[in-house]
């Protein structure tokens, strides 16, 4: 039985898929696929204005501890495809899911997830629970969800 992770807020991306990105197969090379996660993360943070800018301001540097992709089927040159993030962690870390669809199909390309903690940019201390200007953030976004329902 897979247990459900709940899930604290959501966001979309679109991007097409462009030349520069791409193999000789015209086939997404797959390390950039990291980066349309960290695109889609940059504008899930603009969206919660919670930008790289506010948490260096905050004293903060949020370094990624973990990351994971599956690829189900390759992206190609000039796909249109959607970034579906779900926050599933806020409290101790940043987690994301995401999931990398085909705008026109719907088909799943990539599944992924990142984990990101904060650290203390003076002392470089790892913090053990998120700051509470993140927490509020997330807490103010329209789409936030405390409850798993």
């Amino acid at each position: 039985m897979k247990i459900k992770k709940h899930v604290y807020a959501h966001h979309s991306s679109e991007y097409e898929i462009p030349f520069f990105d791409v193999d000789s197969m015209n086939i997404m090379w797959h390390g950039h696929y990291v980066k349309y996660l960290e695109m889609a993360r940059c504008a899930f943070l603009e969206e919660i204005n919670y930008t790289y800018d506010v948490m260096r301001e905050q004293g903060y540097g949020w370094p990624i501890v973990q990351i994971n992709l599956k690829y189900v089927k390759p992206a190609l040159f000039r796909q249109k495809i959607r970034v579906n993030l779900a926050v599933v962690e806020y409290e101790s870390c940043i987690r994301i899911d995401y999931v990398i669809v085909d705008v026109a199909s719907g088909n799943k390309l990539t599944t992924g997830s990142t984990t990101q903690v904060a650290v203390d940019i003076n002392s470089g201390e790892m913090q053990l629970q998120t700051p509470q200007s993140w927490r509020d953030a997330i807490e103010h976004y329209h789409s936030f969800n405390p409850n798993n329902l």
